[in-house]
């Protein structure tokens, strides 16, 4: 699925480093280091009526990932939090709003990949857009499969939530050209990881599956669905998934901010067939939907 250019973002203003800049004016330094290396680190937030989801769990991450690459002089949590208030009343959003929070190790005195050519400040960005969850109404997804694997702590920690995003692009790269709206992305040991752009769930006789989260991202979606589950009362499990055992599934999803809950409809030329009867990701979608107010923070 192709995401659609929506008019109303035309003149949006994005903050970059301390202000606004209209959409136009709005750009970085060639010698930023996320253009010198993809050396950056993001969050992807959602805007609801009742604030923003999740805010200071994405901070946290945020946070932490900026430390595990070793970032100087993090502008503080108010700081970014002002930031983000700024954007989002300066552009009259406060629902159906998807913001990319940007925060790069800054501008290098001369292009190179050293970390101590960097001797300013980090730049914050902050993108916030006109845009309703990414699948909303799709009926579900196809994915494929991906020859691309999805990194583990051996070659680069999935936990550090970075903008070198070139292993998923190519993987999204074959879902594009098989026609499918995403690709399953394996971790080293040939076990599904999680979806180029999102975590994956599966339903079995009425138990919740799901990958542990190594090699892919411990998304905060994820979290909140598996403590929201075993409220409900579905036994949640965390291990090792074959694909196989995806396309043998009666139910497969997909969870992130960017699309809330996704039904996965077809694998690798497999339909999902729900032979249970029920449906446990109707079940935990209203459970989630439910828990969105409580998890929003208004600004």
């Amino acid at each position: 699925m192709l995401q659609n250019y929506n008019p109303k973002n035309a003149d949006i203003k994005i903050w970059i480093g301390d202000q606004l800049y209209s959409r136009n004016d709005a750009k970085i330094s060639v010698f930023d280091s996320v253009v010198q290396g993809g050396d950056a680190v993001w969050e992807g937030l959602r805007v609801y009526m009742d604030g923003i989801f999740c805010l200071d769990k994405h901070l946290d991450r945020l946070f932490e990932s900026a430390h595990a690459l070793l970032f100087s002089n993090v502008p503080g949590r108010d700081f970014i939090k002002s930031a983000i208030k700024a954007t989002l009343e300066a552009n009259e959003m406060d629902h159906d709003t998807h913001i990319r929070l940007t925060l790069t190790r800054g501008e290098k005195i001369t292009s190179g990949m050293d970390p101590r050519l960097n001797e300013g400040e980090p730049c914050l960005i902050v993108l916030a857009e006109w845009k309703k969850p990414v699948y909303d109404n799709s009926g579900g997804i196809s994915v494929i499969t991906s020859s691309q694997r999805r990194n583990n702590p051996q070659f680069l920690d999935s936990k550090i939530h970075h903008n070198n995003l070139l292993n998923n692009i190519l993987a999204k790269i074959q879902a594009n050209h098989a026609g499918a709206d995403a690709a399953i992305m394996l971790d080293h040991n040939g076990f599904v990881a999680e979806l180029n752009d999102t975590n994956l769930f599966l339903v079995k006789n009425g138990k919740l599956f799901t990958p542990f989260p190594d090699a892919c991202l411990h998304g905060i979606t994820r979290g909140i669905l598996m403590n929201a589950a075993k409220k409900e009362g579905i036994e949640v499990y965390e291990r090792n998934l074959s694909v196989a055992e995806f396309y043998n599934a009666d139910e497969v999803f997909a969870s992130g901010t960017m699309g809330e809950l996704t039904p996965v409809k077809e694998i690798d030329g497999r339909k999902i067939e729900n032979r249970s009867g029920g449906s446990t990701m109707e079940k935990l979608q209203g459970a989630f939907r439910s828990l969105i107010p409580k998890y929003c923070m208004k600004l």
